[in-house]
């Protein structure tokens, strides 16, 4: 059975910083795709980052230069260094496993992604 786990969320000033951790068991990491999506108050879901197996890395325009998308093998662990932080980034964060990336979103050719149940980040002004 396949888990998703995120960790790292909370409370943070803006130009505060964050790092958000993902583990996934259940699967052979290295043969996927990882991204971080995120979900604001009232709105859709969108994505954040995307890093494909081979390590090759697509950012959000809204958050690039400021968040990293990460990942090492070894521990089955895919991280997002979080930087200056402001008020509206303060979402739900979503970790998701696929099989290819589409700019900063992953997705998997058949079926959904396998998703974690989120932790919540919390940028206050």
């Amino acid at each position: 059975q396949v888990q998703v786990v995120e960790s790292g969320g909370g409370l943070v000033q803006a130009g505060g910083s964050l790092r958000l951790s993902c583990t996934a068991s259940g699967l052979t990491f290295d043969d996927y795709a990882m991204g971080w999506f995120r979900q604001p108050p009232g709105k859709e879901r969108e994505g954040v980052s995307c890093i494909t197996r081979d390590g090759y890395t697509y950012t959000a325009d809204s958050v690039k230069g400021r968040f990293t998308i990460s990942r090492l093998n070894s521990n089955n662990t895919l991280s997002l260094q979080m930087n200056g932080l402001k008020p509206e980034d303060t979402a739900m964060y979503y970790c998701a496993a696929g099989d290819y990336c589409v700019g900063s979103y992953v997705y998997r050719r058949y079926g959904n992604n396998y998703w974690g149940r989120g932790t919540q980040v919390t940028v206050s002004s």
